[in-house]
């Protein structure tokens, strides 16, 4: 729908509007919407969100319009969002949600459920109990099935989870999404510099994160910002030209290359048909390697560890592959060209290069990533541009040589 269509649809629902709705949209359309409806709609929607999601709903608003919304909210509403607020964007205290259960070590399993039963400002949802001492530390928490199946006169801190994972409020959330993934977490307690809960991450927000992570990695690979469908023309064009632009300066010197065998080429027609194929193969091995390297770099699966031992393998495989295909297009441009040297040249240009492609395709993004630089947006670059220069100085200096 077109923004002005978004809004009349909201005024038009009214009180039959479910302010989930929110949490669920596109961020380029949240924010649309978030600048296009009253302040006093906003404050009514953070009201019924969860505190992550009102947070997502209004941070995009200027400091005078937030404050006008967060003026609005009941105080502990307000408290909330603005602790939320304190931590930078992508960490677990944006991620967190305010509202949790809390109870003392001494309780009996009996107060903890009259407690539930008699409180009204608790979680809508909740799958665990926090135990925590007089100044909120964390010291184990209790599974709701673990606390219904305990009898009434039994003390909490007899059947808690000592051994329990907590989150920094100022942690990465693509930490804390590993962290969920590594331990098979439902909820982890988020606590503050001074060790104190001040939320609690859930499950449905990580998986959240985990998409999030894996798409914007997938977009940087092929060299595209933080864009969605949503965006405008300028938008999205603003977010691709940068590598564009870089790529066009590495295609210039791989046409240098070529420029150096101009005269072999005019010699030999069948080179110019045939340096593609040597040049795309070598692109898309690089691409191979490239892509499975930086999601294993993302994912904390690749490190001086075990390096070595992938590098040689991806070595290895890139010389096979390069064998196999190599096999192949001799044949193929013997039968085409009738010339065994040609087809013995780009075989052998094929090697060299899919095994180029494969180094390339692990070393770039492990050098990248050893100087902190974030290996997603550049290596595709990069990698193209030494399968494009040894390809075409492989395939047209075997040619020089051999051939003439």
């Amino acid at each position: 729908m077109s923004p002005d269509d978004r809004v009349a649809l909201i005024q038009a629902l009214g009180a039959a509007f479910d302010y989930e709705v929110f949490s669920e949209l596109d961020e380029t359309v949240r924010d649309q919407l978030s600048e296009a409806l009253p302040n006093e709609f906003l404050a009514k929607a953070a009201t019924e969100l969860d505190t992550d999601d009102a947070a997502y709903l209004i941070e995009g608003l200027d400091a005078d319009d937030r404050q006008a919304v967060l003026a609005q909210l009941p105080t502990s509403d307000r408290e909330a969002l603005e602790r939320n607020f304190e931590y930078p964007e992508e960490t677990a205290g944006r991620l967190m949600q305010a509202d949790f259960v809390a109870v003392a070590p001494f309780w009996t399993v009996g107060q903890v459920i009259d407690h539930m039963r008699d409180t009204e400002d608790l979680p809508d949802q909740f799958t665990e109990i926090f135990v925590v001492d007089p100044t909120f530390r964390v010291l184990g928490s209790v599974e709701l099935s673990r606390l219904l199946r305990t009898k009434r006169q039994v003390r909490v801190d007899t059947i808690m989870n000592e051994d329990r994972h907590v989150v920094l409020a100022s942690a990465d959330q693509e930490g804390v999404a590993r962290q969920f993934e590594r331990y098979g977490l439902m909820s982890a307690p988020v606590v503050d510099a001074e060790k104190r809960l001040v939320g609690v991450v859930m499950f449905d927000d990580v998986v959240d994160v985990i998409k999030e992570e894996a798409e914007e990695d997938m977009k940087k690979l092929a060299g595209v910002g933080d864009e969605s469908l949503a965006d405008s023309v300028y938008e999205t064009a603003k977010s691709r030209v940068p590598w564009l632009v870089v790529n066009l300066g590495t295609a210039m010197l791989g046409s240098l290359v070529i420029q150096q065998f101009d005269a072999t080429i005019e010699q030999m027609v069948a080179l110019a048909v045939l340096m593609p194929v040597v040049a795309s193969m070598g692109g898309n091995a690089g691409t191979q390697t490239m892509t499975v390297t930086v999601r294993a770099l993302a994912t904390n699966k690749l490190g001086p560890v075990n390096a070595p031992r992938v590098i040689t393998r991806e070595a290895l495989v890139g010389l096979v592959n390069g064998l196999i295909l190599s096999t192949i297009i001799a044949v193929v441009v013997f039968l085409w060209f009738g010339s065994s040297k040609l087809g013995a040249v780009i075989g052998a240009a094929m090697i060299v290069n899919l095994f180029a492609a494969a180094v390339a395709g692990i070393l770039i993004p492990l050098v990248l990533d050893h100087f902190d630089l974030d290996p997603a947006p550049a290596s595709g670059v990069f990698v193209t541009f030494v399968t494009d220069v040894v390809g075409f100085f492989a395939f047209l200096g075997l040619a020089a040589w051999l051939l003439f």
